[in-house]
């Protein structure tokens, strides 16, 4: 059987960049502590992680 996890995902300098400064952008026009999070979504055994 094989299951979905979503871990935090690992992003590239510039990639991270954007992503703050569409946090920016959102706080700016909604006037709220917005938060933005990136998970990876991957398909694992779970054989594995018995292990």
């Amino acid at each position: 059987m094989t299951d979905i996890a979503f871990p935090v995902a690992r992003l590239q300098e510039g990639t991270l960049r954007q992503l703050q400064q569409l946090e920016q952008r959102l706080r700016e026009e909604t006037g709220e502590e917005i938060v933005l999070v990136a998970y990876e979504r991957k398909t694992v055994d779970e054989e594995e992680t018995k292990r």
